[in-house]
């Protein structure tokens, strides 16, 4: 209900979706939905350590996409080339572009950022879990026939089954 009534949000959060602050609330919502919909795919899949994970990375997305949307659009030095900040809607101050060309260049500005940020994103999610899976997945020692010892790699499923907090556990503290 939490990312649904968010999405609904910021939908109608934007006074008029043009310009640069539609275009950052746009994007925003895409990170809505991926939260939503790994959430509603978690009802179906309740085990699914990966769709956990999907979730958490986008809510961290979300927290820092909405950080650079106030810096971006409240800083008028931020404002790219073309653009500044004047009195729009109801009196509230937004930023304006002075033609199509600038408007195109500060919308085309907003898309690269979103992407730096989502590829820092897919890579600190990557390494996360690497280090996660190689510290308390690494190996386990067996004997075989009291003679050799083998390190055999754990199966990770059973390894991120085993290991999942479940939200019945998180209730019980």
């Amino acid at each position: 209900m939490a990312f649904a009534q968010e999405l609904l949000l910021f939908h109608f959060h934007s006074t008029d979706h043009v310009g640069l602050e539609g275009q950052y609330h746009l994007l925003l919502q895409q990170v809505v939905m991926v939260c939503l919909f790994s959430t509603l795919l978690s009802i179906w899949l309740p085990k699914s350590f990966m769709l956990c994970y999907i979730r958490s990375l986008g809510v961290i997305f979300q927290g820092l996409w909405l950080i650079v949307t106030g810096f971006m659009l409240w800083t008028p030095d931020f404002a790219p080339k073309g653009c500044s900040m004047k009195k729009g809607h109801f009196g509230r101050n937004v930023i304006k572009c002075d033609d199509h060309e600038s408007l195109h260049r500060g919308k085309a500005l907003v898309n690269i950022l979103f992407s730096w940020f989502f590829i820092g994103m897919m890579v600190f999610g990557v390494v996360c879990y690497l280090v996660v899976n190689k510290v308390y997945g690494v190996s386990k020692v067996m004997e075989d026939d009291e003679e050799d010892l083998t390190w055999e790699m754990e199966d990770r499923q059973r390894f991120l089954h085993r290991n999942r907090v479940l939200p019945t556990d998180l209730e019980e503290l």
